[in-house]
């Protein structure tokens, strides 16, 4: 097997503002597996929630371990394939990488996509959330009027919250935006960590008041114990503090569910664990994403019928994706029944 990996910028079409800063672009990893004259696309993408972070140069470091340990396997010996990854140990998103790519060469070699090969429903798959990043009012309500411009189906909406000007610069946002939100769309919040745990009860009663469904990560991680007064008013699940399976029975007793992210979790295998994980303990399941491109967002939504909500919204927020694969229809984002994972480039 041969592994090929490409750098590749991304940029934002609107840079995306949360309480920890604002990206508007990023340079990601292009994963090319290829064997039997067959090819599987991955992606790994940089990232940071504060105390992690995964930068593109440890990244390429990594993959370039991998290309190198990797090169005397077939892709079809996966059992093989995971005890090398687990002695070398790379960071989730270099993992992600690799494993998306080989499950898009497993699809493609029994001709499948890989919702079939899973034996998964599409018409199950809920539709997937619009970011509006922390903004003025009036910034906030400009975002969300050229999301419904660029989709007009859209039936779920995320707003992140957290704002450095503290809540009332939040609550400010949110009431105007509560005039812009197309009729009967779910509406979630993710606070990224930067509330208190005073102003977090504060706000989570508040949001329930004005229809929100959850709130995302509502407090910094290492703090989940003080979550229950929260989980009074809403279901609160847990992105930052959750990367894999290990972390879900710690957190069980202290939340309403998790978000799944393929470079935290390190890739579909360990997506699929999750899921089960979670639902084990009687946990939620949401899907999120970084600045992915279409590969990464592609790739969760084969496994959309298996969560209870989806937020996989970057590549529709590139001016400069390389790549087509999921297409949003009615405000879903539908994977095609091309085999793998039935991308493109453009």
């Amino acid at each position: 097997m041969k592994l090929t990996i490409t750098p590749f910028q991304v940029h934002k079409r609107v840079p995306l503002t949360i309480s920890r800063g604002t990206n508007a672009g990023s340079t990601n990893l292009w994963v090319q597996a290829q064997a039997d004259d067959i090819t599987g696309w991955g992606e790994a993408t940089p990232f940071s929630i504060g105390s992690v972070t995964q930068t593109v140069e440890t990244i390429q470091t990594d993959l370039d371990r991998l290309a190198e340990a990797l090169a005397t396997h077939h892709p079809l010996e996966r059992q093989k394939i995971e005890a090398v990854i687990d002695d070398l140990e790379p960071c989730s998103a270099a993992r992600a990488a690799v494993d998306v790519a080989l499950w898009d060469w497993l699809g493609k070699r029994v001709g499948l996509p890989l919702w079939q090969l899973w034996g998964l429903d599409l018409a199950q798959m809920g539709p997937t959330a619009v970011t509006v990043g922390i903004n003025s009012p009036q910034g906030a309500c400009d975002r969300i009027q050229s999301w419904l411009t660029q989709i007009p189906s859209i039936r779920s909406i995320k707003v992140k919250l957290g704002s450095p000007d503290g809540i009332a610069a939040d609550q400010a946002m949110f009431e105007a935006l509560m005039e812009k939100f197309p009729q009967n769309a779910k509406v979630s919040v993710d606070a990224n960590g930067g509330w208190s745990a005073t102003d977090a009860v504060e706000m989570a009663q508040w949001l329930k008041e004005r229809g929100v469904v959850y709130l995302e990560q509502p407090l910094e991680r290492g703090e989940e114990d003080k979550l229950d007064k929260l989980r009074d008013y809403l279901p609160v699940f847990l992105d930052e503090s959750c990367f894999t399976s290990a972390d879900i029975p710690k957190l069980a007793p202290y939340a309403d569910g998790i978000n799944i992210k393929l470079m935290k979790s390190g890739g579909l295998t360990e997506a699929r664990r999750m899921i089960s994980t979670a639902r084990a303990c009687g946990l939620g399941v949401m899907y999120g994403c970084y600045s992915d491109s279409a590969i990464s967002n592609t790739a969760l939504a084969h496994l959309g019928s298996l969560a209870d909500h989806l937020d996989l919204d970057s590549h529709l927020n590139l001016k400069d994706d390389p790549f087509t694969g999921a297409v949003v229809q009615n405000g879903h984002l539908v994977p095609s029944e091309q085999p793998g994972l039935g991308l493109r480039s453009r």
